[in-house]
């Protein structure tokens, strides 16, 4: 089933959170806090990562939160005129193939590319 709430994504208790970011180094907004929350691990893993593209999708631990972190990339909004809304798309779907390759049975997203990268909601 899904449900749409408004909760502190950090706090919520399932299998993995989506952490929709720009780059790995906790630049701002949701991203800065969940890496908060999680600790230095996370920053010192992110580090090692390979830039992901608009779209794609990894996994890390959670570290110092009860769950696995699913990052992913969103695209920054011009008005549809680079193909926002398929990336968009394959932000949730690579996040839920990843979620599904791990066996994760629940996934909480925030709403990607909202805020900082300016998609409407």
């Amino acid at each position: 089933p899904l449900k749409i709430i408004r909760q502190n994504i950090t706090k919520l208790k399932v299998d993995a959170i989506v952490n929709a970011q720009i780059k790995f180094d906790a630049t701002g907004g949701l991203d800065h806090y969940i890496h908060q929350q999680a600790g230095n691990e996370l920053d010192e893993n992110c580090r090692k990562l390979k830039r992901l593209e608009v779209g794609q999708a990894c996994l890390t631990s959670g570290y110092n939160l009860s769950t696995y972190i699913i990052h992913t990339f969103g695209p920054i909004w011009h008005g549809n005129q680079d193909h926002e809304e398929e990336k968009l798309r394959s932000c949730y779907i690579n996040s839920l193939e990843l979620a599904s390759q791990y066996q994760l049975n629940s996934i909480a997203f925030p709403l990607i590319s909202t805020r900082t990268n300016q998609y409407p909601k």
